[in-house]
């Protein structure tokens, strides 16, 4: 049986006893005999520990699925990498069963068996064989949507050139079953071809710097005839107790579109936890503690009604047996210093404030190491890692950390789900869960749109052709240096040439193409001085030479061709002009990086596409990946990427009158359609 979390330790090893006194007034509301023992540890509590009975039509193999299907009438999903089920959960309110589940955690396997029909079972998706196995059963099975979130912990550079000349030599397959698990996840798909596919990730996968992962898997799916669509989407749109931002993608059989879900209303800290009852730090039931039988164990009365929906909801699937009952309401104990410091805050107080003698972390580093909850607004993002601590979680009233039960319900897991094993292991799966609520609503988007059969009028690969294929026809493109040979040429146009009109870039260009090495310019520079000085950009020569210099001082490793992360390094150059120069001229194949730009107008070319306001808001996020549904992920997105610089700085350009009859874009932009109707 485990102990309960970390908040019971005693002081850090090596803090002095003695501190002088403090000059916080909070701190000096606090008795000084009550200041002096500050520190002291608190007796660790253990368990409950928590065994929960099988869902009567659990199975335990593929024979006993065949049967129980028989049993069950709606459409069947797989949840892979299951975890708790928290997603398994969100698709069964949505109109699924989710008969498979799959994961490599035997405590949160045994909760997702309590709670779903047919299989939760622990097998290796990192295992050829068992991949294939897998896509077996999906494919027996009739199951329509495959569902999950695989862990995709980018490749390095170097081990992506790596895998490229391999691949390249036939020495091994493209999918790489030992590296990453979400190359296993897209295999299952592309072997058992379900109706539908829906990955939740971290938006991070979308953050990276080219996407690589993102724009590979939507690539492939196109290729095996799904319409793509992702998105990053904050939950508390869809009524989650929590600032928690995910990434989403939905794949739907024969090009059918997904119709995103409208947003809800949010709900507070207060609507989601406000009926629960109050208790105190390390606070066990006395009412029972058999492992066999939860019913009989671990549990208070909720002392009064439902205020909210959200509340009610959460206790609406209660068994007769335990309506008045709320599980699980447990927390860890509370040591001394850390009560007062709870009671000194309110939910605006920083770590970094509380008096030096509360702080048992440094403050430099660990800013919102303890954190209180505000009623009011929106609960922090709820990770695992609250299984090791719940401080970023401080109650909003009581001066203890939140229970299991309560961050379960900022998480929207109903009142009625148990959570296998002891308490350090409720947290952890329930800060590795899907938000049931979300996989709910995405569930049922999902079921809708394959009902509907409207079928998406473009995709990512064919948006991606249509611009690689208008650049190739463009000898002259409006910013000549995207046709550059190295990255110094583009550093050197970039800095020198920028916002000047297209026939004096096009002259610019002419006249200093030549000078391709920053010992070229050097040599060169009383020449450039002079035509610099004619067109008025002397404080840009100046800062050309400043550079120049500095990579003549460089090993002449740093001449071109250069690394991306040598170029971004480089002091004095721009993070702009360095990953315009990247995307450019890439290097060769075995270490090409191509980041995805929202600069040069490409955001307004975007926007203007999506009929979406991408170019104001979230450029990162939401930019990004509608750059990378316009550029795809394989051998059309470099020429698709520089065609959008060439089209929003020649075509879609600033202002209410762009030429949308020149752009290659026209017939799949929605600001060109509305354009179109407007004249007629």
């Amino acid at each position: 049986m485990l102990l309960l979390g970390s908040s019971a330790s005693g002081v850090d090893e090596g803090r002095s006893s003695e501190r002088e006194r403090s000059e916080d007034p909070l701190i000096e509301q606090v008795p000084l005999k009550q200041r002096t023992n500050l520190g002291q540890g608190v007796k660790p509590v253990r368990g409950p520990f928590v065994s929960l009975p099988k869902h009567p039509f659990a199975v335990d193999d593929e024979t006993g699925l065949a049967a129980v299907l028989k049993e069950l009438s709606r459409p069947r999903a797989a949840d892979l990498f299951c975890g708790a089920g928290g997603l398994s959960l969100g698709l069964s309110e949505a109109g699924f069963d989710v008969v498979l589940g799959v994961d490599h955690d035997p405590v949160a396997l045994e909760t997702h068996r309590s709670l779903h029909p047919g299989l939760s079972v622990d097998w290796d998706l990192g295992n050829d064989e068992m991949v294939r196995h897998i896509a077996d059963v999906i494919t027996q099975n009739e199951i329509t949507l495959v569902a999950g979130g695989p862990p995709c912990q980018p490749f390095s550079r170097a081990g992506r050139s790596i895998i490229r000349d391999l691949v390249r030599r036939g020495i091994r397959e493209h999918y790489d079953l030992r590296s990453e698990l979400w190359q296993s996840f897209l295999l299952v798909v592309s072997m058992a071809r379900p109706r539908a596919v829906l990955m939740e990730n971290v938006p991070d996968m979308a953050l990276d710097r080219d996407m690589w992962i993102l724009r590979t898997m939507v690539d492939e799916l196109e290729e095996l005839g799904y319409a793509v669509e992702e998105r990053v989407v904050a939950t508390s749109d869809y009524g989650v107790p929590q600032s928690r931002q995910r990434l989403i993608l939905v794949a739907l059989e024969n090009g059918l579109e997904f119709n995103w879900p409208e947003p809800t209303s949010e709900t507070s800290v207060r609507g989601a936890i406000g009926d629960l009852p109050e208790v105190t730090g390390g606070w066990r039931p006395s009412n029972g503690d058999d492992p066999s039988d939860p019913v009989a164990s671990g549990w208070m009365t909720y002392g009064r009604d439902p205020m909210t929906e959200f509340q009610k909801r959460m206790r609406r699937d209660l068994p007769a047996a335990m309506t008045d009952r709320v599980y699980d309401h447990i927390t860890r104990p509370v040591r001394d210093d850390d009560a007062l410091a709870f009671s000194l805050m309110d939910s605006t107080t920083k770590y970094s404030d509380l008096d030096a003698n509360l702080r048992r972390y440094r403050s430099d580093i660990f800013d919102d190491k303890y954190k209180r909850l505000d009623w009011n607004a929106l609960g922090r993002t709820i990770t695992a890692h609250i299984s090791k601590d719940g401080y970023g979680f401080i109650h909003p009233e009581q001066d203890r950390t939140i229970t299991v039960r309560e961050a379960a319900r900022i998480q929207t897991f109903p009142d009625h789900v148990r959570f296998a094993g002891p308490p350090s292991a409720a947290w952890r799966q329930i800060g590795n869960a899907v938000p049931p609520r979300l996989g709910e609503v995405l569930g049922t988007a999902i079921l809708a749109s394959l009902e509907s059969e409207v079928t998406r009028p473009f995709q990512t690969r064919d948006i991606s052709a249509i611009l690689a294929g208008w650049f190739s026809t463009r000898p002259n493109p409006s910013i000549p240096w995207l046709r550059a040979e190295n990255w110094w040429q583009v550093i050197q146009s970039e800095i020198l040439w920028s916002r000047m009109s297209t026939n004096q870039m096009q002259e610019a260009w002419r006249a200093t193409r030549n000078l391709k090495t920053p010992k070229d310019t050097l040599q060169s520079m009383r020449t450039l001085e002079r035509y610099t000085h004619l067109r008025g950009r002397d404080d840009r020569v100046e800062a050309l030479k400043a550079l120049a210099e500095w990579f003549g001082s460089q090993p002449s490793g740093l001449d071109p061709p250069a690394s991306a992360q040598q170029l971004n390094e480089v002091p004095g150059l721009s993070k702009s002009i360095s990953d315009l120069s990247i995307r450019i001229c890439p290097g060769d194949d075995e270490e090409r990086d191509e980041p995805v730009l929202v600069t040069h107008g490409v955001l307004r070319v975007a926007a203007r596409v999506f009929g979406d306001d991408v170019d104001h808001r979230n450029k990162y996020t939401d930019g990004r990946l509608a750059v990378a549904r316009l550029i795809g992920g394989q051998e059309n997105s470099h020429d698709a990427h520089l065609a959008l610089i060439d089209i929003a700085n020649s075509v879609c350009t600033a202002g209410d009158a762009p030429a949308c009859t020149s752009c290659p874009l026209s017939e799949v932009c929605s600001f060109a359609r509305e354009l179109n109707s407007s004249a007629d």
